[in-house]
């Protein structure tokens, strides 16, 4: 869902030491500039192997603590319609995490290693997640916001180099698009309602749209990795273009709420045709992706909480494949 893994580095890529492996990785990069798909039994360098496993279990780990700032309004959504769409939403990122867990299976990581990454701390998911969720108006704004960056940054992943997650991404693409038109309208809800309920959309716009706009990941002059992920095209555009192209459609979106962007510095470029807005706020994005966030803590112990609860689920799974192995082997 999240871009911030697409600047996660995997290990280097082999150097040719030999003829046999300049063919390969010559062999490799032709088939990629042709525009072939990339699949799990072919032969790819170990920095491209690494660099999808960081970045598809990363995205996978971002869709499932992702459901956890929606998922405790279930209950509190002021209508039943509100509740059955945002139980479909939350139901649809567990989902999505679980084709992007199977994607990362295919190139030789298991999900129970993804899963212990996750859980320690040692592998990261998306920083926009441990920002906190206080009022009705935050799952609307999660939706047009955050739900409108992942899009923005999903769709060019739907023609990714690898074929598991390029495949992946076309249903995922699509149920993220009916997730934004949820945000959007809870958002012109509010926004044409009360004073107190406009007021309610205005702030959460104001708490959100800095740290959508951070989703993207670092500028593209502090991302050391950008052109190896396009070279292979795992990243068909920078963090900078997908960010300019989040403001340029979100902006006139807000305008049309009655909705003001929290950007003293924004303004309309005639000469470029985009939007110019302010500097983000970078020290605040490491201190998150350090684990220094809001909700970092809480969100990773919900984590581990959960994957505890859920043990004697996965324990007697296991029993019952064991005695069904055992069942098949005696009628043999």
């Amino acid at each position: 869902m999240y871009t911030q893994g697409l600047d996660s580095p995997g290990r280097e890529a082999l150097h040719a030491s030999s003829p046999d492996t300049a063919a390969l990785e010559a062999r490799f990069q032709a088939r990629v500039d042709a525009d072939e798909k990339i699949e799990p039994k072919d032969w790819m360098p170990e920095g491209y192997r690494q660099t999808l496993i960081r970045q598809i279990s990363q995205h996978a780990h971002s869709e499932v603590v992702g459901m956890l700032p929606e998922g405790n309004w279930i209950t509190r959504a002021p209508t039943l319609r509100r509740k059955a769409v945002l139980i479909a939403k939350v139901q649809d990122e567990g989902g999505h995490g679980m084709y992007l867990y199977s994607a990362a299976e295919t190139l030789g990581i298991s999900r129970d290693q993804m899963m212990a990454q996750l859980l320690s701390g040692a592998a990261k998911y998306s920083s926009i997640f441990n920002y906190p969720t206080p009022t009705w108006a935050d799952v609307g704004a999660i939706g047009w916001l955050v739900d409108g960056a992942a899009i923005m940054n999903q769709i060019p992943i739907c023609r990714c180099s690898y074929g598991p997650y390029a495949r992946a991404m076309v249903r995922i693409c699509r149920e993220e698009s009916f997730h934004q038109r949820q945000g959007f309208e809870i958002m012109m809800t509010l926004a044409r309602g009360t004073p107190e309920q406009r007021r309610m959309a205005q702030d959460a716009l104001n708490r959100w749209w800095w740290p959508a706009l951070m989703m993207f990941g670092p500028s593209d002059a502090e991302s050391r990795h950008t052109a190896q992920s396009m070279r292979w095209k795992i990243k068909r555009f920078t963090n900078d273009e997908l960010r300019q192209q989040f403001v340029d459609i979100t902006v006139p979106q807000a305008r049309f709420l009655g909705l003001e962007i929290p950007d003293p510095h924004l303004r309309w470029d005639e000469a470029s045709q985009h939007y110019v807005f302010g500097p983000i706020d970078w020290a605040e994005f490491q201190q998150v992706l350090k684990g220094n966030g809001p909700c970092n803590r809480e969100r990773l112990e919900a984590r581990r909480r959960a994957y505890e609860q859920g043990r004697w689920v996965r324990e007697a799974a296991l029993a019952h494949a064991e005695k069904q192995r055992q069942r098949a082997a005696q009628a043999a």
